[in-house]
């Protein structure tokens, strides 16, 4: 019995996924292990590998079309294996697939998938409910539809769940740098040098958001309570402090993690956060490396905003919200001295991070931010 060839899910909120590309054509030969096809979902592109080996048939799974996760897409028939060619109404699949691989094998022929009818309005079709009353506000012809793709779906879906179900509570205090990118001025100059192929370079360049990084992983483990996530019947506490980071990316973002960042060394998360930034832009990242998490930091002081306040992302209970340094006036000791300050902001999931725990988890991160020798020790 041909081997059926099904969407699997690769990502905990996945429901439809696209194929962006298949890498075998109908009737050719695949060997088990082959990469079979590329999956597009809301934030990454994932290889799909054959699950078998013989003949591809029956390719149902069009590119570029949302297919349900676990529906079929293509059957894979043994060497020497008789086919023939199935008519799309013929009786059903004896086994359903299962979620995430192939099933061992079918007995009956497949039927073609149709696609999740797209999120716009189409020729003969009217807008659905609620756009027509958008599009009515503005001259025919002076707009063009533009259709969600999965990650936009996805980054709706989310912010609209966390902002509804999550009680937001926000604390904001400002921070010295000066001592910070004093010591980071000096890491960097004694960055040993490597030969790459594009010639010698430093073996780390660390930025203020590697420390940024590192300081809220170390805040969360001076204060343990705040490393934690909320369900309805019990709370976790993490024993690690894993961040995630904010990374903008064609079309929205996604949050890769830094694992256990308060064991790393600041050289290791700045390499880590480079190559996973990367990776993300070019939407090669596993899923391992962008689901979970125990915080976030979302950085915007590149743009020059001075403060913002972040929606958490689940199963998170914090997030923090990096503004950008700026030199300001201040009084110490009598005096007006020049000092370069940033804001932050943390955003706390009130059912599991109070008002007081928060400020006491944002008083740690400053100290370490304004006293940056103790993120080396």
């Amino acid at each position: 019995m041909p081997t059926e060839v099904i969407l699997p899910k690769v990502d905990m909120d996945m429901a439809t996924g696209q194929i962006s590309r298949w890498f075998a054509e109908e009737g050719a030969h695949v060997k088990k292990g082959d990469v079979l096809f590329e999956i597009e979902t809301d934030k990454a592109a994932m290889e799909i590998d054959a699950p078998a080996s013989g003949v591809l048939r029956d390719v149902t799974g069009k590119e570029g079309v949302d297919i349900p996760v676990g529906a079929p897409v293509a059957w894979i028939y043994a060497d020497g294996e008789a086919y023939a060619a199935i008519s799309p109404l013929e009786g059903e699949m004896s086994a359903k697939p299962t979620e995430g691989g192939a099933s061992g094998g079918t007995s009956l022929a497949p039927r073609p998938v149709e696609p999740t009818p797209p999120d716009r309005p189409s020729a003969g079709h009217p807008p659905l409910k609620g756009e027509g009353e958008v599009l009515k506000l503005f001259e025919q012809g002076s707009y063009e539809l533009v259709p969600h793709d999965n990650m936009r779906k996805t980054i709706a879906r989310r912010l609209v769940e966390a902002k509804t179900t999550i009680p937001h509570f926000y604390l904001t205090l400002d921070c010295e740098l000066d001592a910070l990118l004093s010591l980071r001025t000096q890491l960097n100059a004694a960055a040993p040098v490597k030969k790459t192929d594009k010639g010698e370079a430093p073996a780390y360049k660390l930025s203020v958001n590697d420390m940024v990084i590192k300081a809220m992983a170390m805040a969360l483990k001076a204060v343990p309570d705040a490393n934690a996530s909320w369900t309805e019947s019990a709370m976790v506490k993490h024993k690690h402090a894993d961040v995630g980071v904010a990374v903008s990316i064609p079309g929205g973002l996604i949050t890769p993690i830094i694992r256990h960042a308060d064991e790393k060394t600041l050289s290791v998360i700045s390499n880590e956060m480079k190559d996973l930034a990367s990776r993300a832009r070019s939407r090669k990242l596993k899923p391992e490396e962008y689901q979970g998490g125990t915080t976030a930091v979302s950085n915007l002081g590149m743009f020059g905003i001075k403060d913002f306040a972040a929606v958490i992302n689940p199963p998170h209970a914090t997030i923090l919200a990096v503004g950008a340094g700026e030199e300001w006036a201040v009084v110490k000791n009598g005096e007006i001295k020049i000092a370069t300050v940033m804001s932050v902001t943390l955003s706390t999931d009130h059912r599991a991070v109070d008002g007081a725990l928060g400020a006491e988890l944002l008083v740690a991160f400053k100290k370490l931010i304004e006293n940056p020798m103790g993120m080396l020790v």
